[in-house]
């Protein structure tokens, strides 16, 4: 899978992309990672991609023409055509929730294309003729798509065969089953007079199976009802 990042900072992704599962999936070579400059897309000395808003307003927005480029030269394709497999995904605090299933269906494609909004957004233009999709990580609003893009890419990542040493871990996850992880414990059995469960301890894989799908579905009550 490739994932295509435009930005206004490409610098930011150094740390990200270079650690971790991603690191991993590019070692393994089943993740491929660009990241553009949306500057190498201007067409003045300034190297300008953002303007005022007509109408008056707060804030400068995104131009539209360096975006439309900096996509139709990375997919030249999508100049005439939505290219089947691929995606063009604008990161704003207008668009659709990221969730797990939305990973996963990232997951299935060829190919996405990340543009990082930034300052107050961008041309609707963009959003209206140029991306498939506008995708929110969340119910706030950050200074720019930079860190959305990340959290995408990590959360994908980790779904593609081949990434993860145990590949039952993206299933057990959180979200995957519609409610939270089950709670987990590790060594010592007994820590400052807190103990582990006893069915954990007992060795009966039906019995923890069991007392894993009610611990969660009981996390799940008391951490996330909304999710029920």
């Amino acid at each position: 899978m490739k994932f295509h990042v435009v930005t206004i900072f490409p610098e930011f992704f150094r740390g990200p992309f270079e650690h971790g599962v991603v690191a991993r999936a590019k070692a393994a070579g089943v993740l491929s990672i660009e990241v553009h400059d949306l500057r190498t897309w201007t067409h003045d000395r300034h190297k300008t991609v953002d303007d005022r808003p007509f109408g008056g307003g707060e804030g400068m927005l995104l131009k539209a023409e360096p975006l439309f480029d900096a996509v139709e030269s990375i997919w030249p394709e999508q100049a005439k055509e939505k290219a089947p497999g691929k995606r063009v995904v604008l990161l704003s605090a207008q668009g659709r929730r990221f969730t797990q299933s939305v990973a996963r269906e990232y997951a299935e494609l060829e190919s996405v294309l990340l543009i990082c909004g930034r300052y107050e957004g961008v041309d609707e233009r963009v959003a209206i003729h140029l991306a498939d999709e506008e995708l929110s990580i969340g119910d706030y609003v950050l200074s720019g798509g930079e860190l959305g893009a990340a959290v995408v890419i990590d959360a994908v990542a980790r779904l593609i065969p081949g990434v993860l040493g145990n590949e039952a871990s993206a299933v057990q996850e959180s979200f995957t089953n519609g409610v939270l992880d089950c709670p987990q414990w590790t060594r010592p059995a007994e820590f400052r007079g807190w103990k582990v469960p006893d069915v954990l301890l007992g060795g009966n894989h039906e019995e923890i199976r069991k007392w894993r799908m009610e611990a969660a579905l009981e996390k799940t009550r008391r951490m996330r009802p909304d999710l029920l």
